[in-house]
């Protein structure tokens, strides 16, 4: 006897019990079980029999509420490749696939596959400071290099240097990869800012870094542009350019293999597009950072 039809004999016992002595909450007491389960089974045997008593997986009670298919799977998609929190899944949904879903609807679906937390390392952590947003472009930009190490194909540590500048009021932003941390690419960098950027730069703000001391402090002066040191140690000074480096971690560095630096450098100049002309930002009400920069302008 399988446990299928083990379940059905001990109904059926129960159902005999409670009709042989004439009182079903003493037979719901003895058996263990509650009333509601009781009268559900002898209405389920009298209208289908022993058929009636088989035990079937629960129903949604509404499967037209149930999220299509193929939404599910964008909304899988979005979170396995690139790793996005339920909000910015609705934006992606809502901008370029024209659907319409709660995050609290996104979030149920990611819980149900198991993708409700992000793999170990992926979580960014906040920047605890008060920040003060420029209303006007180029009025302010912050300046700052991450340092990377890719694996090459002798296994040996290959150091690359991402210099990143992002405008204040737009997050427009800038990025260059160098294999050396000196002065002189900081320079290099700055003039291509200043070429790339479709607005004047009144203030370029950096860390006290040796690739940002005298040399780069004149050039940058020679320019126009009035550079600002932050207090030193304070990184939280520059928060915007420390949080768009963890947005590099999480949606571009952990998705990308080192080959070579040709496609290295290829690979950033397209993540610079996406995120400048088709990346919604929170920050800016869900529009890209060249939308925002159309109004402001």
């Amino acid at each position: 006897m399988n446990q299928s039809e083990r379940d059905i004999q001990r109904k059926l016992r129960i159902l005999g019990h409670a009709e042989q002595i004439g009182d079903v909450s003493k037979t719901c007491r003895y058996f263990g079980i509650g009333r509601a389960s009781f009268y559900r089974w002898r209405a389920a045997f009298q209208r289908q029999g022993e058929g009636g008593l088989v035990k079937r997986k629960p129903a949604p009670k509404n499967p037209a509420n149930r999220t299509a298919p193929e939404i599910v799977e964008k909304v899988l998609h979005l979170r396995r490749t690139y790793h996005l929190g339920p909000i910015r899944i609705v934006w992606y949904l809502a901008r370029y696939h024209n659907i319409n879903i709660s995050d609290a609807g996104v979030y149920r679906i990611l819980r149900r596959h198991g993708l409700n937390r992000l793999p170990r390392g992926t979580r960014v952590r906040k920047i605890h400071t008060q920040r003060y947003e420029q209303k006007v472009p180029g009025h302010q930009i912050q300046v700052d290099v991450k340092f990377l190490t890719f694996q090459g194909k002798d296994g040996k540590a290959i150091k690359r240097y991402q210099y990143t500048a992002i405008d204040d009021a737009t997050r427009v932003r800038a990025l260059k990869i160098y294999d050396r941390h000196t002065q002189a690419n900081a320079i290099a960098f700055i003039d291509y800012v200043i070429a790339r950027f479709p607005f004047r730069i009144r203030e370029g703000r950096t860390d006290n870094g040796h690739d940002f001391q005298a040399k780069f402090d004149w050039h940058v002066e020679d320019q126009g542009v009035r550079h600002v040191y932050i207090k030193p140690s304070s990184p939280q000074l520059n928060g915007k350019v420390e949080l768009s480096h963890r947005t590099d971690d999480q949606e571009f560095y952990q998705q990308l293999t080192y080959t070579r630096d040709v496609d290295l450098h290829q690979k950033l100049a397209e993540w610079e597009r996406f995120h400048n002309l088709s990346r919604p930002h929170g920050a800016l009400n869900e529009k890209t950072p060249y939308e925002a920069l159309r109004e402001r302008l």
